[in-house]
C-alpha cells in the first residue's frame, strides 16, 4: 500500500518565520521515510476543528513550489483544490508549472469545495451545491483539454475559453484525483474523468464504508465503460496517529482497507504532532513504511 502525508496546519513553534524551516524538514523527512505523496490543504482560512480561523494558512500552490525545491522524488499535490478557488484554465497552467519545475511530480486533487465561510470572508463566489458540481465536471474537462494537443475553444455552461493553450505542457501525464464520498455525483465524476478517488474514512467501520463506496465506484465505471482497476483507490484517515506507539493498530486497519480494494492511504499529523510534523514523518519511516509496503 502506498503512503501519503497530508499537512494541514502551519501554527508551529516560532511563529510564521519558522514555517519555511518546518516545511523544509517535513519535505526532507518524507523523502527519507519513503513516503510516496506529500500533500497540503487548499483553503483560505484554517478549518474549524483543526485550529483557529486566525491561524496561518498558506496559499497552496505557492507552498507546493517551495516543497518542490526541497524534494526530488515525492509526488506533490493539494488535497483538495476547491473548484471555486481558481478558474480551471488558470488551474491547469498552475499545475503544469508545478509539474515542470518539480521534474514531473505534480498531481491534481480537486473537489467541489465546501467551506462557505472562507469564500464569504474573501469575497469569492460560493454557488449552490448543484452548480459547484457542474463547475467541477467542466473544470475536469477543461484541464484534460488544456493538457492535450487540442488548444481550441472550450464552451461550457459556466466556463468559456477562446483558446486552451498550455505552454509548457506538463512533463508527465498529471494524475487527477477527485475527492469526496458522494455516491451519485462525486464517484461518477471519478469514473468518467479521474485517475484516482479519495475517500474520507475512519473509525471502526472504515473498511465497511470503503467497501461500499468502492462498490458504487465500480458500478459507475461499468456504466461508462471504464476499467475499475485503472482507478487508484485512496483514502484519507482523519484521525490522530502516533506512529511510534500505534503502528500495529494502524497497520491492522490498513490490512482491512486493503482487503476491500484500497491502494493508498493519506495520514495527517494532528494534535501535538502538528507542531512537529517532521518528527511524525520520521516515525512513519521507522515504524510504518516498511511494513505498509508489504500490505
Amino acid at each position: 500500500m502506498r503512503l501519503g502525508v497530508h499537512v494541514v496546519g502551519y501554527a508551529v513553534p516560532g511563529g510564521p518565520g519558522a514555517i519555511p524551516g518546518v516545511l523544509r524538514d517535513v519535505a526532507q523527512a518524507a523523502e527519507s521515510a519513503g513516503v510516496e505523496n506529500l500533500s497540503i490543504m487548499d483553503h483560505y482560512l484554517q478549518m474549524p476543528g483543526i485550529g483557529s480561523d486566525h491561524d496561518p494558512m498558506l496559499e497552496g500552490y505557492t507552498t507546493l513550489g517551495f516543497l518542490a525545491a526541497h524534494t526530488r522524488t515525492v509526488e506533490l499535490q493539494l488535497l483538495m483544490t476547491g473548484v471555486t478557488y481558481r478558474h480551471p484554465g488558470l488551474l491547469a497552467t498552475i499545475v503544469a508549472t508545478l509539474d515542470v519545475l518539480s521534474g514531473g511530480r505534480a498531481a491534481l486533487g480537486i473537489g467541489a469545495a465546501w467551506y462557505e465561510r472562507e469564500h464569504r470572508a474573501l469575497g469569492v463566489p460560493f454557488p449552490p451545491t448543484a452548480e459547484r458540481f457542474e463547475r467541477l465536471e467542466e473544470a475536469l474537462r477543461v484541464v484534460r483539454q488544456m493538457w492535450s494537443e487540442n488548444d481550441g475553444p472550450f464552451e461550457g455552461a459556466h466556463y468559456r475559453l477562446a483558446e486552451t493553450i498550455c505552454a509548457p505542457q506538463p512533463l508527465h501525464p498529471v494524475p487527477v484525483m477527485v475527492g469526496g464520498n458522494g455516491e451519485r455525483k462525486t464517484l461518477r465524476l471519478v469514473a468518467e474523468y479521474a485517475d484516482a478517488c479519495n475517500l474520507i474514512v475512519g473509525g471502526d467501520d472504515a473498511a465497511e464504508v470503503a467497501r461500499h463506496k468502492l462498490e458504487v465506484l465500480h458500478a459507475h465505471c461499468d456504466a461508462v465503460g471504464r476499467d475499475y482497476d485503472s482507478v487508484l483507490r485512496t483514502v484519507m484517515v482523519p484521525q490522530p496517529l502516533d506512529p511510534a506507539h500505534e503502528a500495529d493498530r494502524f497497520l491492522a486497519d490498513m490490512e482491512r482497507l486493503a482487503a476491500v480494494g484500497v491502494q493508498e492511504v493519506h495520514v495527517t499529523p494532528l494534535g501535538e504532532a502538528a507542531a512537529h510534523p517532521a518528527r511524525f514523518v520520521e516515525d512513519l519511516g521507522r515504524h510504518v513504511v516498511p511494513r505498509l509496503r508489504q500490505i
